[in-house]
């Protein structure tokens, strides 16, 4: 409990004038002996004023982020208002070349009021698959999401998503929901990966649900055909396909925050946005990699480099500190 220097200096006079010892006296009050010397040496010493509560003054922190990177730090995040404080510390980190983490990123922004509340409302689809892929082009995952153009309709979006990596291999926008467009992606699934053409002793696995055109028999001698084998998630479980659930919704958040009333304008913003995801959009799942970089094998450059950038950066900041102690 807190004591103003009045009460204090009362509990102080209190205490001498009573008969009893002043040991027996401050368990009566119940007041530690030492803080009645260190309030008794106070005032002794300085008086009453002395016995106020002062407010701590403020130490030195050598991790401290210079002022002039909180200003450019600032600066960048105001080049790049669409990104979250997360990705703007990995992309400063990336590009500038100078460690900062989601902490202070969150922090600073804070500071100048330059936190928004989140544009939609994020619903997980699962925790995570029970049987993790180990490499790219191990599993892919499939399914469809529709979207309308209007004057024209509804439109569905076939997709395969490479399990490991959430790499966005190939899509088609479809008229109809058919084995044949089931194929017809996967075809330029297989060209764009180059597992068409190469000799594995694996081949891809396909991950969907039970909608009619997984089930139907076309697709079943393609696979075949093909080498693959097919699994299908239980009925009535999307979770089981939460990936390629969780990628239909970031990509809905994006794009339905427009109308479209020509086929070709809602599918050159498809191909747009799937370019920005697959290689720009930092994924917290991947340990703020790009699936462009989990796919083709840069994830472990890039981790290695940044935490080189992060010893280098906190080497500077304690040098810094150092010379402005000395």
């Amino acid at each position: 409990m807190r004591y103003p220097g009045s009460e204090k200096l009362e509990i102080i006079r209190t205490v001498e004038a009573s008969h009893l010892p002043t040991r027996r006296m401050l368990e009566t009050i119940g007041l530690p002996s030492t803080t009645y010397y260190r309030w008794y040496d106070l005032w002794s010493e300085g008086g009453v004023d002395a016995l106020e509560d002062t407010a701590p003054r403020p130490r030195s922190v050598w991790n401290r982020i210079p002022d002039e990177k909180r200003e450019a730090f600032i600066e960048f995040a105001l080049e790049h208002e669409d990104l979250t404080p997360r990705e703007l510390a990995v992309k400063y980190t990336d590009e500038e070349q100078y460690f900062i983490s989601e902490s202070s990123a969150y922090r600073i922004l804070k500071a100048e009021d330059l936190i928004t509340a989140p544009r939609h409302i994020v619903i997980k689809a699962a925790n995570e698959f029970k049987d993790k892929t180990v490499r790219p082009n191990e599993l892919w995952q499939t399914d469809f999401t529709y979207l309308k153009v209007i004057g024209w309709g509804w439109f569905y979006l076939s997709t395969i998503l490479d399990d490991y990596s959430r790499y966005i291999i190939a899509w088609k926008l479809c008229t109809t929901m058919k084995a044949q467009d089931v194929t017809d992606t996967l075809d330029l699934a297989l060209e764009a990966s180059g597992c068409d053409c190469a000799t594995v002793a694996a081949k891809s696995r396909l991950l969907s649900d039970n909608g009619s055109s997984y089930v139907a028999g076309d697709l079943a001698k393609y696979l075949e055909g093909k080498d693959m084998d097919h699994v299908r998630g239980a009925p009535h479980h999307p979770q089981t396909q939460g990936k390629i659930e969780r990628w239909h919704q970031t990509m809905k958040n994006r794009i339905l925050l427009e109308h479209y009333f020509l086929p070709g304008d809602l599918k050159r913003q498809i191909g747009d946005f799937i370019e920005h995801y697959n290689n720009q959009r930092y994924h917290e799942s991947l340990g703020n990699l790009t699936p462009a970089d989990v796919y083709f094998g840069r994830a472990e450059q890039i981790l290695k480099q940044r935490e080189e950038i992060k010893k280098k950066t906190i080497q500077t900041r304690r040098l810094q500190h150092q010379s402005a102690a000395a």
